[in-house]
Formats: C-alpha cells, sequence, structure tokens
C-alpha cells in the first residue's frame, strides 16, 4: 500500500470511510426501527387491552352461565379489526374465556396476572401458546372497583420480527444505493487526483516538493509567478533581494508591489534618438568600391570601417528586456503560461560595470589597431616617394601625419590625466572617425585624478558619447573640474534629446537596442550624487568632488 499512488489511497481510504459510515447508519437505523415497533406493538396492545377491559359488554357477559358463549365472537371481531395477534380474556384464577384457538379455551394463561389483579394494567413480554409476544393485561372492574375478570391482548415477537426484516431489506436497499453513489462519487474525485497528481504517491510528491524547494531558493536568479489578474502567486528569494521585496510579497498585487511595469509583457520602447547608420553628409566610408573592381579589392591606402562593437545590450535575447531597478541592471523575460505568467530576473549590474570598463580598454585597442593599419598605409607612401627621388615630400607627408596623430594623444592626454578616461576618450575618439563623424575634446578641457570609480565615469562618458555619436557627425567634449564638482559636458550637432524621461526608463531588447544607455548615466550619476543637465543637443554631467 506505500506504493500506491496518492488518488488511489485517496479512493481506498474514502471507501472505507463511506463504507464504515453506511454499515454504521444501517445498524443505528435497524436499532432504532426495532425500538420503535416494539413501542407500537406495546402501545397498540395497551389500548386494546384497556379498551376491551372498558367494554360493558363484557362485564355483561361474565353474569352469563357460560360467559364464552358470548365472549369469543367478540374477542374475534376485536382481534381482526384491530390487527393484534390474540385478545384473551380470562377469569381471576386465570382460565380463558377466549383464544384465537378455541382449543385453549378453558385452559389456564400462560403470564404473570398479579399486578392485574391488583387494579394495575401493565406490559411485558412473555412466551405463551402463540410464542413469545408482547402483551398487556388489564382488570375488568364491576361498578364498585371489583375485579371481575382480566383481558390481554398482544402482538407476537415473529411479527414485530417480520417487519423489521421488511425495514431491513428498504435500509439495505437504500445503503447499497448511497454505497454506489458514494463509491462513483469517489472513483471520480479519485480519477481527478491522479491526473492533477501524474500518479504519483506521497512519497514521491514529497521528494518534488522538497526538490522544487530547494531549488526555486537556491538558484540566484529571480523567478515570479504572477496569475491573470495580476496577484504575485511565487517568489524566490532571488526575485526578493533582486527586487527589494517584503516577506509577504506573495499573495498581493504587482502594483502594490511597485513591480508592475517590471512583469508587464510590454513591447520594448523606442530609444530618446532614432539610429542613423545611413547619414547624409559628406564622409562617405572609404570602403565603398567602385563597381569596375572586383569583389573584395580594395584601393591602395582605403580602410574598410568596421561596425559597432557588440554591447550586453545586444547580447540580450528577442524575448527578453534590459530593466533598472534602483542601482540594479536586470535582464527581465517575462513568458505566458496556463498559471499566469512566469517572470525571470538576471543580474548584470557588475556585467554592465565591467563591460564598460573594458569597452574603454577596447576602444584603446581599436585605436592601436586603426592607428596601426593607418601607419602601414602612410609608410607605402612614403617609401614609394623615396624610390621616386622625391624624398622632401616623403619627409613632409611623414611627419605631418605623425604630427596629427600626436596632437590627437598630446591634447587628451595633457587634458585628461585620469588614465582609464582618458584611455576611452582616445577609443571613442577612433571609433567616431571610423564611424563617419568627428570627436572633439575642447582646448579648455583639463581634469587631473579625482579619486572617482573610473567605472562609473566610464559609464557617464562613454554613454554619452555613444549616444551622440549615433546622432550627429561631430561631438565636442568638455571636461573640468572647480573646488565643487566635477563637470561633463557632451554636445552634438544632432536634434537633440526628445524624451526626458530617458534617464529613467532603463529597458531595451537587442531588436531596438536603445534607451539603456541614457539610464545607466542617469544610475550612475543618482550614484555619485550628481546632476545632469539636457539643453537640445548638450549634456551637462555635474559630480560632487
Amino acid at each position: 500500500m506505500r506504493n500506491w499512488s496518492l488518488a488511489r489511497q485517496m479512493l481506498v481510504l474514502q471507501l472505507a470511510v463511506v463504507v464504515v459510515t453506511l454499515t454504521g447508519a444501517v445498524a443505528l437505523t435497524l436499532i432504532q426501527t426495532r425500538e420503535l415497533l416494539t413501542e407500537e406493538a406495546e402501545g397498540k396492545a395497551r389500548a386494546v387491552t384497556v379498551s376491551v377491559a372498558n367494554s360493558p359488554d363484557v362485564l355483561s357477559a361474565l353474569d352469563d352461565a357460560a360467559p364464552s358463549v358470548r365472549l369469543q365472537p367478540y374477542a374475534e371481531r376485536v382481534r381482526t379489526a384491530t390487527g393484534v395477534d390474540f385478545i384473551t380474556i380470562m377469569d381471576t384464577r386465570g382460565h380463558r374465556y377466549t383464544h384465537p384457538n378455541p382449543g385453549q379455551i378453558g385452559g389456564l394463561f400462560l403470564g404473570h396476572i398479579d399486578r392485574a389483579l391488583r387494579g394495575e394494567t401493565f406490559t411485558e413480554t412473555y412466551t405463551g401458546t402463540l410464542g413469545p409476544s408482547m402483551r398487556a393485561v388489564a382488570p375488568v372492574k364491576d361498578a364498585t372497583g371489583t375485579v371481575r375478570a382480566l383481558v390481554s391482548a398482544g402482538i407476537t415477537v415473529e411479527r414485530i420480527d417480520a417487519r423489521l426484516r421488511e425495514q431491513i431489506a428498504w435500509a439495505g436497499l437504500v445503503g447499497a444505493l448511497g454505497l454506489g453513489v458514494a463509491a462513483g462519487g469517489t472513483w471520480l474525485v479519485g480519477d481527478r487526483l491522479r491526473r492533477q497528481t501524474h500518479g504519483l504517491g506521497p512519497a514521491e510528491l514529497g521528494r518534488i516538493h522538497e526538490h522544487h524547494d530547494a531549488i526555486l531558493h537556491a538558484v540566484r536568479e529571480g523567478l515570479l509567478l504572477v496569475a491573470k489578474d495580476g496577484t504575485l502567486t511565487l517568489c524566490n528569494d532571488g526575485a526578493r533581494t533582486l527586487l527589494g521585496l517584503p516577506s509577504d510579497a506573495e499573495g498581493r498585487h504587482v502594483a502594490d508591489l511597485g513591480i508592475a511595469d517590471v512583469v508587464a509583457p510590454l513591447p520594448p520602447v523606442p530609444g530618446p534618438r532614432e539610429p542613423t547608420s545611413q547619414r547624409p553628409t559628406s564622409q562617405q566610408p572609404p570602403s565603398q568600391e567602385p563597381a569596375s573592381q572586383p569583389p573584395g579589392s580594395r584601393q591602395p591606402g582605403s580602410r574598410e570601417p568596421r561596425p559597432r562593437e557588440a554591447t550586453p545590450e545586444d547580447e540580450v535575447a528577442p524575448e527578453d528586456r534590459v530593466h533598472l531597478v534602483g542601482e540594479r541592471v536586470l535582464v527581465v523575460n517575462v513568458a505566458p503560461s496556463r498559471l499566469g505568467t512566469v517572470v525571470t530576473l538576471r543580474d548584470r549590474t557588475e556585467l554592465q560595470a565591467l563591460t564598460g570598463e573594458l569597452d574603454a580598454e577596447r576602444g584603446f585597442a581599436d585605436s592601436l589597431r586603426a592607428a596601426a593599419h593607418e601607419s602601414a598605409n602612410r609608410l607605402h607612401t612614403v617609401i614609394t616617394l623615396v624610390e621616386l627621388g622625391r624624398t622632401e615630400q616623403a619627409v613632409a607627408f611623414g611627419t605631418a601625419e605623425l604630427r596629427a596623430a600626436q596632437e590627437l594623444t598630446d591634447r587628451v592626454v595633457g587634458a585628461v590625466r585620469e588614465p582609464v578616461l582618458a584611455a576611452l576618450l582616445l577609443g571613442k575618439s577612433a571609433e567616431a572617425a571610423e564611424r563617419g563623424a568627428e570627436l572633439v575634446i575642447t582646448p579648455d578641457s583639463e581634469l587631473d585624478d579625482l579619486g572617482l570609480d573610473p567605472r562609473q565615469m566610464v559609464t557617464i562618458v562613454g554613454n554619452l558619447i555613444d549616444n551622440a555619436i549615433d546622432a550627429a557627425t561631430r561631438v565636442e567634449v568638455h571636461l573640468h573640474a572647480d573646488q565643487e564638482s566635477f563637470v561633463i559636458r557632451v554636445e552634438d550637432d544632432g536634434p537633440g534629446l526628445a524624451d526626458t524621461a530617458a534617464f529613467t526608463k532603463g529597458w531595451t531588447s537587442k531588436g531596438d537596442g536603445r534607451g539603456l544607455g541614457l539610464a545607466l548615466v542617469g544610475q550612475a550619476v543618482r550614484q555619485l550624487g550628481g546632476t545632469i543637465e539636457v539643453a537640445g543637443s548638450a549634456f551637462t554631467v555635474k559630480v560632487p568632488r
């Protein structure tokens, strides 16, 4: 039985309960029925006995020389009319005047008569000539109160038992019907339970619950189950930590918990600026090849522009959303189910910070790679000029290119003495050049190492520059520090910011790729206790020292 499924155990248990209940109910009913039938027989015998004893015909017949002549027909008529089994009229010594069997007339009455001789009417169960019977005995008194005779009427126990057997048959039929209905209902309940539990036993269900509970609360990722009416029905420890939910969050509406926007299956919101992959500028990528050249060939000295490096935003699956919750960057996946909506949360706060720092290093490496690529082209040009005997032109060409590259490096390093931030600016300069834009560091920019978190500064400066490059062809960056604050100003020649709420939207998807950068800027500025001002296409960030 231990290996039975839970549904089977419940079926057997319910059937056992039903059988015991019905058996007890039928037995109790039969006991009460027998008592009722006995009381009915006793009352009927007493009533008939008293009625016959008080009859004037009986008293007058006692004065005859042969009382049985008149009393026997009278007793039989009354017995037949009332339905009792016998009516016996006797003298005070117990000799019968009447009996259903005429052969018993004159015989001695079998039973007790002492109490009746004292003037009492009583009932008893006694075995007489007709077998055991429930009988009543009453005195026949004259006008002076003298007991002249006795009357006994009764119903046999066999007749009472016959009526009880009829009740037993009906009770058995009703009990069988009840058992059948209960068994059918129990089977239906058991079948439904078997489908819901997949035929598993209690031990297996217990193990599944333990495994489910252990896995649910052990994983670092957040898991939410939201019912169709918006009620939070399931929340693991990871979700409580990531969303800052209270311990009694389950059972409450998501709107009351402040996470309705996180769990809502909404499409991505467009970013504040439209992507500008095709700009109407005169600067076209040098990699556009003439139609006359064979596929894959390039003109000497040209370089192919690289596409924008993939960011963590691009690595998010199409059904995922990146959402900012407080100081955390969360990847939110919302999937419908038959129970409601399943929401999974993954924390990417540390990854986002490390990605920003890596982006600065990668930008610097890209700048070096681009410079090496261009240097090779220039070197070939210088060598060719020397071979042609144009030494002065070769020297002028080489020194001009070196002077331009060195001026950019000297200007950035001289203005920004924070190495991580300087590397970011050099990398973004190279990236802007490859994407057909111009990144300019204003001449009055000057910034020492202020001791701020370089990852926060990379997040702020890098995302502001990326946002400007996506929408414009010229970007100016101004950096300086005064006695109270550190100021970053990024301005471009684009259309400007159309939605000032972009700093707080904080969610996007791979299909759009916009909206998260400025939200990360807003998050970093808030963490540093700074402010952001927007005037058209100029973004000014002030961070206290």
